[in-house]
């Protein structure tokens, strides 16, 4: 019985050739292109500051931010810092008015104290509003931005319209000057792109 008889059935296998994979191994990729594992495509991962989504880069929602920018931050927190001033504003015009309106100076005291409680209402209204508006910006969608660009519009046209009054009169330029900004940073806020994405981006 010959081992190397090429006849022979129980004699030795050839070997294959140096350098060629046996037919029992995976063949290794060239370099620089991925392995390929079965019929899966590669996995992408999810841009930065992006939570994942099905269907999408790393699995979520495109275009959804996963933090509160940071003009949305501000704007919240001027609007719980000029909703405190409101609050405290209002309810003293309401007190003066109401001093007004019980006193001695007939009619005419009367209806300036009148004037003065409406406008002591408005602006608890506004302040009553803007705390609530801010308290909303983690959770709210497009009706709280809309809300608020509204908020931030009649701020604006109040600093215009303290131009007109001088500071004794409880306005002035300055007033004027720090309601505008106030205003105009709000309402960036909410008009820019990272805001709108953050109020319209999907919830759960």
């Amino acid at each position: 019985m010959s081992f190397g008889d090429p006849n022979n059935p129980y004699g030795q296998q050839p070997q294959a050739p140096q350098g060629q994979p046996g037919y029992g191994y995976p063949q290794q990729a060239p370099q620089g292109v991925p392995p390929q594992g079965g019929y899966a495509y590669p996995q992408q991962q999810a841009p930065q500051g992006y939570p994942a989504y099905p269907g999408g880069p790393g699995g979520g929602y495109p275009g959804a931010p996963m933090q509160m920018p940071g003009l949305v931050k501000t704007a919240r927190v001027l609007l719980f810092i000029v909703g405190g001033l409101q609050l405290i504003v209002g309810l003293v015009a309401l007190l003066g008015g109401a001093a007004l309106s019980t006193s001695d100076s007939g009619a005419a005291g009367g209806v300036v104290g009148g004037f003065v409680i409406a406008v002591g209402l408005f602006v608890l209204a506004l302040g009553v509003l803007a705390i609530v508006l801010g308290a909303k910006f983690a959770k709210g969608g497009n009706g709280v931005r809309i809300t608020t660009i509204v908020y931030a519009a009649l701020s604006i046209l109040g600093g215009l319209a303290n131009f007109t009054n001088t500071a004794s009169e409880g306005g002035g330029p300055v007033a004027g000057v720090i309601s505008l900004a106030i205003g105009g940073l709000i309402l960036a806020a909410m008009v820019t792109a990272p805001g709108a994405a953050w109020f319209k981006r999907p919830r759960f």
